[in-house]
């Protein structure tokens, strides 16, 4: 196998990893840890403390994040010196990136440091950062599927 072939495996690889993680953080492990008096026999933590629960699971999910911003940077600009892209995948690479920095760089530490407060920190303006993340998470999932079937795409020949 070449190295480009090998590149471009690696690549497709990772995009679609990162969207199955997108996936599954925000449609699975949401839904069992912010309801998990479901799953317990009596009903342990309070919606404040499965919110630093998770709050934990996406600051180590940040530094993902933060990898594959410069995964797909570095790739994509590869593939323009080659010519080898289009507006699509450079539409969908950089909303990934933005998406990436802004869930891991800006949205993350926020939540963080409301929590840090205590649970009297919790308002409105926390509510509202929340629900300003939970979209920027599905735009990301958005921006990784369109990515990776367009650079499936264009990998596989056709323009």
């Amino acid at each position: 196998m070449n190295k480009k072939v090998l590149m471009d495996t690696m690549y497709l690889l990772f995009i679609g990893m990162t969207a199955g993680a997108v996936l599954v953080l925000g449609a699975f492990v949401t839904a069992v840890v912010f309801h998990s008096e479901a799953y317990l026999t009596i009903p342990l933590l309070s919606r404040y403390e499965e919110g630093k629960i998770m709050g934990e699971i996406f600051r180590r999910f940040s530094y993902w994040a933060y990898f594959m911003s410069v995964v797909i940077g570095v790739y994509e600009v590869s593939r323009y010196k080659v010519m080898q892209i289009d507006k699509i995948s450079i539409l969908s690479a950089m909303g990934a990136i933005g998406t990436l920095l802004m869930f891991s760089g800006v949205y993350v530490p926020k939540i963080l440091e409301y929590q840090s407060r205590g649970v009297d920190a919790i308002d409105a303006s926390f509510e509202a950062l929340h629900k300003a993340s939970e979209i920027d998470f599905k735009f990301l999932l958005v921006m990784l599927i369109i990515l990776f079937i367009r650079r499936a795409y264009l990998m596989a020949g056709n323009k």
